[in-house]
C-alpha cells in the first residue's frame, strides 16, 4: 500500500515539474503551425521580377500601371509552372522592382502594395504554407538594372574597358552591403510564420539567385539597338563575374537564416538574350504547369532591348517602357519554373539549376559543373 502511495505521489510530483517547465518555457517556444487538415495547403513566392512573371506578358490587372503598380506579375510566372498536388494553392506576391524592404515589414510607404511578408502573415492564418520562395537583393544596393544602363551607355558612347571596368571596383562591395538587407527580409518572413503558428521545421523557406540574362557569344549582328547593345567585355564581365558574386552573396544571406539555397546563376547559359531565335515578346507560350518548354537549340531564355512604344505617349507610362528588357521570356519562366519545382521536391539543402543534355534545366548538386555552350 505504501509503495503504491509512494508511486502515485512520485507521478504527481513529476507531473508537477513539468507544468512548471511548460509556464516558465513557454515564451520562449514557438507554437505549434496551424496545422494541415483544417487548413488548405499553399506555396508563396515573394521578391522581384524573377518570380513576378517580368517578360512573360499578359500581366494580371492592376499589376500593369493601373494605379502606380507596376509589379507586372505574368501567369508565366514560376508559381504557376510549379508541379504541386492537386488542390495546393499558389500565391504570387513577387513585385518586378522590389527591393529587399518591400518582402520585409518595412517597406516604402509610397509603394501601390505594401510590404510582401505583411500579405504573406494574411495568408498564412488561412492556409498551411508549405514552401515560402524568395528572391529579392539586385534592385537594391547593387541597382542591376541600373548597372546593365550603364553597360548599354558604355556601348552607346564607346566607353574604354567598358562598363565592367568601373564596375569590377565596386560591385564586391554593393554585394555586401546588401546582404544584410536581405538578411533582414528573410528574418521578417520567418517572424511572420512564427507569429502565424509555424515552426521553422514546418515549412520550406527558399532563396533564389538570378541567373544572368546575357552573355558574350551572342549573334554579332544583334550586339547594337536591334538586340543586345553591349561591349563583348561588359558581356563577359556580368555572366561570369556580376552575377556570381551576386548570387554568393545571396548564398550567404540565406545561411543566415537556415534557408535553403537554390543557385540560378549560370542557370542561363547558351540560352541568354540574343544568341538564338527569339520568341515574340509579350506572349506567354502554354506551357503546362510543372513541365518546362523543350529548350531547343539556340532558344533564347531572356527578352532583348524591348520597348513598349505606345507607352513612349503618355508621361505616367513612359519611363516603364523598357522595363520588360533583359528580364527572362515566357520559355524562359517555364525553364526556371521547372527546375524549382524539382528543388521543392526534394529534400537538397542546396542546389543548382543547370542544363541537361536535351537543354532543360534541373535542380543539381551546386558543385556540378555546367556544359559548355
Amino acid at each position: 500500500m505504501r509503495a503504491h502511495k509512494s508511486r502515485f505521489l512520485a507521478l504527481l510530483a513529476v507531473c508537477g515539474v513539468l507544468a512548471l517547465a511548460i509556464l516558465v518555457s513557454d515564451q520562449n517556444v514557438p507554437s505549434l503551425p496551424q496545422q494541415p487538415e483544417r487548413l488548405p495547403a499553399a506555396v508563396v513566392t515573394l521578391g522581384d521580377s524573377t518570380l513576378s512573371g517580368e517578360g512573360g506578358g499578359n500581366y494580371e490587372a492592376g499589376t500593369n500601371g493601373a494605379n502606380d503598380d507596376w509589379c507586372h506579375r505574368s501567369p508565366a510566372a514560376a508559381v504557376h509552372q510549379l508541379q504541386l498536388p492537386p488542390g495546393v494553392s499558389r500565391f504570387n506576391l513577387a513585385c518586378s522592382g522590389a527591393q529587399a524592404k518591400l518582402v520585409g515589414l518595412q517597406p516604402s510607404p509610397e509603394h501601390a502594395e505594401g510590404s510582401q511578408a505583411a500579405r504573406l502573415a494574411e495568408l498564412a492564418s488561412r492556409y498551411r504554407i508549405t514552401d515560402v520562395v524568395v528572391q529579392v537583393g539586385a534592385n537594391d544596393d547593387p541597382g542591376f538594372t541600373d548597372a546593365v544602363n550603364r553597360c548599354v551607355q558604355a556601348w552607346a558612347r564607346r566607353v574604354p574597358g567598358g562598363c565592367s571596368a568601373q564596375l569590377s571596383k565596386t560591385w564586391p562591395q554593393r554585394v555586401e552591403q546588401m546582404r544584410p538587407k536581405v538578411v533582414s527580409a528573410l528574418r521578417d518572413v520567418r517572424s511572420v510564420m512564427e507569429q502565424a503558428g509555424y515552426t521553422p521545421q514546418s515549412y520550406s523557406l527558399v532563396v533564389q539567385s538570378y541567373a544572368s540574362p546575357v552573355g558574350p557569344e551572342i549573334a554579332p549582328q544583334l550586339q547594337n539597338l536591334s538586340g543586345c547593345p553591349f561591349q563583348t567585355g561588359d558581356l563577359r564581365w556580368i555572366r561570369d563575374t556580376g552575377v556570381p558574386q551576386l548570387s554568393e552573396g545571396l548564398r550567404k544571406a540565406a545561411g543566415a537564416v537556415d534557408a535553403r539555397f537554390l543557385d540560378l546563376s549560370r542557370a542561363g547559359v547558351g540560352h541568354e538574350a540574343c544568341t538564338g531565335p527569339s520568341p515574340q515578346q509579350g506572349q506567354p507560350q502554354q506551357v503546362p504547369p510543372g513541365q518546362a518548354s523543350p529548350a531547343g537549340q539556340g532558344e533564347e531564355w531572356f527578352t532583348r532591348l524591348t520597348v513598349d512604344w505606345e507607352s513612349l505617349q503618355y508621361d505616367d507610362r513612359a519611363p516603364h517602357a523598357m522595363q520588360e528588357s533583359f528580364h527572362a521570356n515566357a520559355a524562359g519562366h517555364a525553364q526556371l519554373g521547372g527546375c524549382l519545382s524539382q528543388f521543392l521536391n526534394d529534400d537538397a539543402r542546396r542546389a543548382a539549376c543547370l542544363p541537361d543534355r536535351r537543354g532543360d534545366l534541373q535542380a543539381v548538386p551546386e558543385d556540378a559543373r555546367v556544359p559548355a555552350p
